[in-house]
């Protein structure tokens, strides 16, 4: 039954992934586009997640840890550029 789930959770969570690839690539704004690339790294957590109970890995479970902590902090840094121009102040 769980093999179904995840079968069933990865194909929806890939087409989320190419649905928003799309946003990324022809986003009207670069607004549009970080928030697309910050969707995009949730998707990805939740394939690394997906992966992980598939396998019956734990390490999968600690690389989405990092993964969310590194994609929170491109998030930020890239909104900060947007606002200020600058990252760094």
């Amino acid at each position: 039954m769980i093999t179904i789930a995840c079968i069933i959770a990865g194909v929806a969570v890939s087409c989320a992934l190419l649905l928003t690839l799309y946003r990324l690539a022809v986003g009207p704004d670069a607004v549009d586009r970080v928030i697309a690339l910050d969707t995009l790294v949730v998707n990805t957590i939740a394939l690394i997640v997906l992966v992980g109970i598939v396998y019956g890995s734990a390490i999968s479970f600690e690389a989405a840890l990092l993964f969310a902590m590194v994609g929170f902090v491109t998030t930020v840094s890239f909104c900060k550029y947007l606002l200020r121009g600058n990252v760094i102040e």
